[in-house]
C-alpha cells in the first residue's frame, strides 16, 4: 500500500533519537547512484556512515548499508521487530515503507554512525524519508515522469514534490542537467524556504573519468555527489584518484552492470544487467547499447524484458528496440514487502515490441519461467549482445537465480 503523508512515520519515530547528519537524496533517476557514490566517498574519508535506499535487491535487509555492507538479517529482524511492536501498541498502523523507514532509522541509531545518506523512496515532500531531523544537505537529482498519479502530471508538478525535502538553511545540490522549466520550480522553492542551491560542475570529472568508461549520467551523478560531500564535510578533500577508487568500490547492482550468468546458462559471454525502468534511464540505456554493444550500429540485440504496471512501456521500447532485436517478456516474482507491485502482462510487452518492429519469430512470452527464458536468451542471442532490462524487481529476479545457482 502507498500512502503518502508524515503523521503515521512521526508518531513511529518519537522514540528513535537521530544523532547523525542526514544527507537527504531526491529525483526520478540517479538518485540511488548518487547515493552509493557518495556514502562510498564518506567512508573512504573515515567517516561511519549508514545508506538507506529503496527497493531492496535480493534479500529486503540488503537497502540498509553500514560502512560499505548490507545488514545482517539478524541485525535488521531485530531492529524490524521493535519498530512493529511500537507500531502495535500505539495503533498507528504505519505502511510497509514507514515500517521500513523507521528500521533504518533505528539501526542508524544503534550503530552510531556519524551519516545517514538516505535516498526518497516516492516523491519528497509526503515521503516518509522527510522525517529526518538533522539534514546536512540535500540533494535533488534528475527528474522526469514517473509515479504521475501520486505525483502530478507534469515535470514541474512533480519537481515542486521533490524539492519537498528542502529545508532553511541547509544547502541543496542540484542537478543542473535538468530542463529549465524543472529548475526554475526549485530555485523558486528555494527562495520560499530559505535554502541556497548549488549546481555542480563536470568539467573537471569528465575530463579524467570518460577515459575510465564513465557514461556521461554516471559523471553527472558522480559530480553530485561529490558536491554533496564537500558541503557535508568541508574540512575534508577527496583528490580525483580517490574519488575514482572510492565509486569503484562502491556496491551498485543493476545500473549498467556486466553479469556472469554461466552458472545458469552456460553462456561464456558477460551479459548487461539494467533496471531502466521509466524513459530517462531508458534513454541512457539505449546510449549505452549503441556505444558499446551495437558496434556499428547494425548488432542485432536480444532483450529480456519486464515491467510493473502502469509503467510506459510503449516508450521506453521506443528507445530501446530496433529492428532485427530479439525480446522475452516475462513476470517478475512477488515483491517482500511490497505486495502492491505488481508485473505487466508479458503478452503486453511483446505487443508493444512489434509496434516497433520485433517479428513474432523473434519474440518469447516467458511468462514466469525465468530460468528457461534466460536460456532461451542466451541460446538465441548466440555471442552477440543480451540485455536485462524494464524493472529493478527482474534484477532482483535474476541476482536472485544467480546467488541460488552458484550455491548448487
Amino acid at each position: 500500500m502507498i500512502d503518502l503523508g508524515l503523521a503515521r512515520i512521526n508518531r513511529l519515530l518519537q522514540n528513535t533519537p537521530q544523532a547523525w547528519k542526514a544527507i537527504h537524496v531526491a529525483g526520478t533517476n540517479g538518485k540511488g547512484s548518487i547515493c552509493a557514490y557518495l556514502s562510498a566517498i564518506l567512508h573512504s574519508t573515515g567517516a561511519s556512515c549508514g545508506r538507506f535506499t529503496s527497493p531492496h535487491l535480493i534479500d529486503r535487509w540488503d537497502c540498509i548499508n553500514v560502512n560499505g555492507n548490507p545488514v545482517s538479517e539478524t541485525v535488521f529482524r531485530d531492529a524490524e521487530k521493535l519498530v512493529k511492536r511500537r507500531d502495535q501498541e500505539d495503533y498507528v498502523e504505519a505502511t510497509e515503507f514507514e515500517l521500513l523507514t523507521a528500521t533504518a532509522f533505528e539501526i542508524f541509531n544503534r550503530q552510531k554512525v556519524e551519516f545517514g545518506v538516505v535516498e526518497v523512496g516516492l516523491g519528497g515532500k509526503l515521503d516518509a524519508t522527510n522525517t529526518l531531523r538533522q539534514k546536512t544537505v540535500t540533494v535533488i537529482a534528475k527528474i522526469g515522469l514517473d509515479h504521475q498519479s501520486f505525483l502530478g502530471n507534469t515535470l514541474e508538478e512533480i519537481a515542486l514534490q521533490k524539492a519537498g525535502i528542502m529545508r532553511r538553511g541547509v544547502p541543496c545540490v542540484v542537478d543542473g542537467s535538468n530542463p529549465p522549466a524543472v529548475l526554475r520550480v526549485i530555485e523558486d522553492h528555494a527562495r520560499d524556504v530559505g535554502a541556497e542551491i548549488h549546481y555542480p560542475s563536470t568539467s573537471e570529472l569528465a575530463s579524467v573519468l570518460s577515459e575510465e568508461g564513465y557514461e556521461p549520467h554516471q559523471i553527472q551523478n558522480l559530480a553530485c555527489a561529490r558536491l554533496a560531500f564537500h558541503l557535508a564535510r568541508p574540512d575534508h578533500d577527496v583528490s580525483l584518484a580517490r574519488l575514482s577508487k572510492a565509486v569503484r568500490d562502491a556496491w551498485w547492482p543493476g545500473r549498467l552492470q556486466m553479469l556472469d550468468l554461466g552458472s545458469i546458462t552456460g553462456r561464456p559471454q558477460p551479459v548487461l544487467l539494467d533496471g531502466a525502468h521509466n524513459t530517462q534511464s531508458a534513454e541512457a540505456l539505449a546510449a549505452f547499447v549503441q556505444k558499446h554493444l551495437r558496434l556499428q550500429g547494425d548488432q542485432a540485440v536480444t532483450w529480456i524484458l519486464a515491467a510493473s504496471q502502469g509503467k510506459d512501456m510503449g516508450g521506453i521500447l521506443g528507445l530501446l528496440l530496433r529492428p532485427g532485436d530479439r525480446v522475452a517478456a516475462v513476470r517478475f516474482g512477488p515483491v517482500d514487502g511490497m505486495p502492491w507491485v505488481k508485473p505487466s502482462d508479458p503478452s503486453s510487452i511483446l505487443a508493444l515490441a512489434a509496434q516497433h518492429g520485433v517479428e513474432k519469430a523473434q519474440q518469447r512470452d516467458g511468462s514466469d519461467d525465468l530460468r528457461g527464458t534466460l536460456n532461451w536468451a542466451s541460446a538465441t542471442a548466440g555471442g552477440g549482445p543480451l540485455v536485462i532490462a524494464g524493472s529493478l524487481y527482474l534484477v532482483s529476479d535474476v541476482l536472485r537465480l544467480l546467488r541460488e545457482s552458484k550455491a548448487v
